[in-house]
């Protein structure tokens, strides 16, 4: 009987075992397609994963509970926040409104990584400007696309407009990973550095949108944008800079930093693992 006086002893931890173990089984339920019926605008296995994580979240919160150290309570909640981060990616309980709504939401930060990137011309060597003007030159149309059908599928929710988000996220991807590709040809050190970052600011908030758009797309979907995806990530990954991702991630959902990085790391190894 002594797992009985260790949950009476200890019911903090063993409520964060408890809802630890729901979010991970409802994660797994979900990639394989398991819904248990619908509630509402989402499914069962999608509301009982986010009532567990809601209660992840407060106990990794809440300062009091059972009769601690200091370390072991930073502990519980530090796993208790990490257990409610790492399903994220597989998670399809996201509704395409939701998502949509994300992408809305990351459109001011997006127009002001293109509008830098526009800019950024000017403070390369004269040589290089024109090649990085070149390898950029769709950003702006590719983003004002993107957000077009964000605010299309929020005013008329349909398979046709998710299937057009569907493929122009990876088609903006694309175009990333090849200007990467273009500006780290650029000789000029100085050069260089500026068309990466300028670069590497689009390309964070792409693939965090890519991250939401894969959520809540099915296997054949991800199979098709995978398909679509010729510049593979392993081959930009050397030019990427993931602490400046997490930091953007960490800034716009308002966590910390050491979160963002988390959600950065599996959202990139989710990505690899589905043929990004």
């Amino acid at each position: 009987m002594s797992w009985m006086s260790n949950i009476w002893n200890s019911p903090k931890t063993s409520a964060t075992g408890l809802l630890i173990a729901i979010v991970t089984i409802a994660g797994a339920l979900s990639q394989q397609g398991v819904t248990l019926g619908s509630t509402g605008s989402g499914t069962v296995v999608t509301l009982v994963s986010s009532l567990a994580t809601a209660l992840l979240g407060l106990l990794a919160k809440d300062p009091g509970g059972e009769s601690s150290s200091p370390g072991s309570t930073a502990r519980l909640g530090a796993w208790a926040m990490i257990a409610l981060l790492l399903p994220l990616p597989l998670m399809g309980g996201c509704s395409g409104t939701t998502v949509a709504q994300g992408i809305v939401n990351w459109t001011p930060a997006l127009q002001s990584a293109v509008a830098t990137v526009d800019s950024t011309a000017a403070l390369l060597a004269p040589a290089d400007a024109p090649v990085f003007a070149a390898a950029t030159t769709g950003f702006d149309a590719a983003s004002a696309l993107l957000v077009g059908q964000a605010k299309a599928y929020l005013a008329n929710p349909s398979a046709s407009i998710l299937a057009q988000m569907q493929s122009q996220v990876v088609t903006f991807q694309q175009q990333v990973n090849a200007a990467l590709l273009q500006a780290a040809k650029i000789v000029d050190s100085a050069s260089q550095q500026h068309a990466l970052a300028a670069i590497q600011a689009v390309g964070s908030i792409v693939s965090a949108i890519l991250a939401l758009v894969q959520s809540v797309s099915s296997k054949v979907a991800v199979a098709q944008m995978a398909a679509q995806s010729t510049i593979k990530l392993a081959l930009v990954r050397p030019y990427l800079d993931e602490d400046k991702a997490a930091e953007m991630v960490a800034a716009h959902y308002g966590e910390p930093l050491r979160l963002g990085q988390i959600q950065v790391a599996q959202a990139e190894q989710n990505a690899a693992q589905s043929g990004f």
